[in-house]
Formats: C-alpha cells, structure tokens, sequence
C-alpha cells in the first residue's frame, strides 16, 4: 500500500520543434498502463533539437508505480483542481 515499485523500461523519445509542432512524447515498449501518480523518467534523453527538427531517439526509462495511497491523493488532487474551473459564473454581477 506504501511501497512505490520501479522499473526500467525501453522506450521511443520523439521531440519536435518546428513552425507546426513544440512537443516531446514518450512511449513506452510493451503494454503498460500508467496509473494516476506513476512517474516516468527517461535516462539520458535526447538533446533539444534545433529549429525545424525532429528527434526520434530509442532511450531506457525508469517507471516508479505510485502506491496505492499516492493513486489516491493524485485522484483527490485532480479532481480538486477540476472543481475550481467550476468556479467562474457567466451571470451578472449581483449586489449582496
């Protein structure tokens, strides 16, 4: 329930920066299925390419499983975070 397991993993690296696209993406080798909390670190990732470029790197990654009570506090965190984008009223303004 406390424990946080790891585990390296191979894995693709794409990162692009051009005038379409600015991201990074991993993907990990197998069927694995992140849960909420779950970290993943890629070892020795690949350098910031220049303008109009685009990297695809095969790199290692180290995996950490959030335990149980961590699953939970980033469920609860999550959906805290969601209820404030509740908070916005398009009515108008009322004097108390």
């Amino acid at each position: 329930m406390f424990v946080r397991r790891r585990f390296e993993v191979p894995c693709t690296v794409e990162i692009e920066n051009t005038a379409d696209s600015l991201h990074a993406h991993v993907e990990l080798d197998g069927d694995f299925i992140l849960a909420p909390g779950d970290e993943v670190r890629v070892i020795n990732p690949p350098e910031r390419p220049p303008y109009g470029e685009r990297i695809v790197a095969r790199r290692r990654a180290i995996v950490t499983r959030a335990s149980a009570l961590g699953q939970l506090w980033t469920r609860l965190a999550g959906n805290l975070e969601l209820t404030e984008l509740y908070d916005v009223s398009f009515s108008e303004k009322r004097s108390l």
